[in-house]
């Protein structure tokens, strides 16, 4: 694990977090429902898991919890286990896929959650794709539709877990995901791509977030968004080096971590990582 420290007087505060991460034991690219992926790429799976094997190391070693959902032979986008929920206040929102390929991951995050011990576990009513498209942010929960999550799965969202709920319109397909065009780097600040989002959701973001920080393409195209950030270390792409340079600059300390197997599905370190929010 390497990291770049910012000044000593602008450093940030980092929280002990709680993640749900799991291994790519059958992680592949046989199917394509996202521009990233192309089953004419081989896929290395010992250097997949190598490299998430890495991150997970790389959580514990900055103090986190990492607890590990079992994989499913079959399901070879298991290891994006964002996709899987939303946890806010201790109440789970369960995650409905869009397409038929990833259906079946839900069952095994719902039965995972309510296996320990959660008192509130909801299977959902409409389409969402859990932390891809549901961050939380202070006490705002950020909601992205246009590609996966049904906007009608939002007010659920809202309902179920008890915040509010700020919809936003993703407007380019490599950015399928909110989680691929938002990093949220603490409970007020983050990062984004513009592009990503229609000109009112462009328009919401600014006014909610004026201090938020603008990726430039380059780093958007290695997915550097998809990013974790436990309030002052920020994991994230390390081919996203303008990014981390950004960042430093404010305070946060970026931690580069190669998951380039990973991106072969359409994920990063944040598609990865299930955070869980007592």
């Amino acid at each position: 694990m390497t990291s770049v420290l910012p000044a000593p007087s602008t450093r940030r505060t980092a929280t002990r977090r709680h993640y749900v991460m799991c291994r790519p034991e059958h992680f592949d690219v046989t199917y394509a429902i996202n521009p990233w992926m192309d089953v004419t790429v081989p896929v290395d799976r010992d250097l997949a898991v190598r490299q998430w094997e890495n991150l997970r190391a790389t959580y514990v070693d900055l103090g986190h919890r990492v607890d590990l959902l079992d994989p499913v032979a079959g399901l070879p986008d298991m290891v994006y286990t964002a996709n899987g929920a939303t946890v806010v206040g201790g109440v789970v929102l369960g995650a409905r896929f869009r397409h038929a390929e990833r259906a079946a991951e839900a069952a095994s995050h719902l039965a995972w959650f309510r296996g320990h011990g959660f008192a509130r576990v909801v299977d959902p009513e409409f389409v969402n794709e859990g932390e891809g498209d549901l961050l939380a942010v202070g006490d705002l929960v950020l909601a992205g539709t246009g590609f996966r999550t049904d906007p009608l799965a939002h007010v659920e969202a809202a309902r179920v877990l008890g915040r509010e709920i700020v919809p936003l319109e993703l407007v380019d397909p490599r950015f399928y995901h909110l989680d691929t065009a938002i990093a949220v780097l603490d409970d007020s600040t983050i990062a984004w791509l513009p592009a990503a989002f229609s000109p009112a959701s462009q328009a919401v973001l600014r006014m909610r977030f004026p201090d938020a920080f603008e990726a430039g393409p380059a780093d958007a195209d290695v997915l550097g968004l998809n990013a974790v950030s436990d309030g002052r270390n920020v994991v994230l792409p390390v081919a996203a080096g303008g990014l981390a340079a950004a960042i430093a600059e404010r305070g946060f300390t970026p931690v580069p971590i190669d998951l380039s197997e990973l991106l072969k599905g359409g994920g990063g370190p944040k598609c990865c990582t299930l955070e869980v929010r007592a």
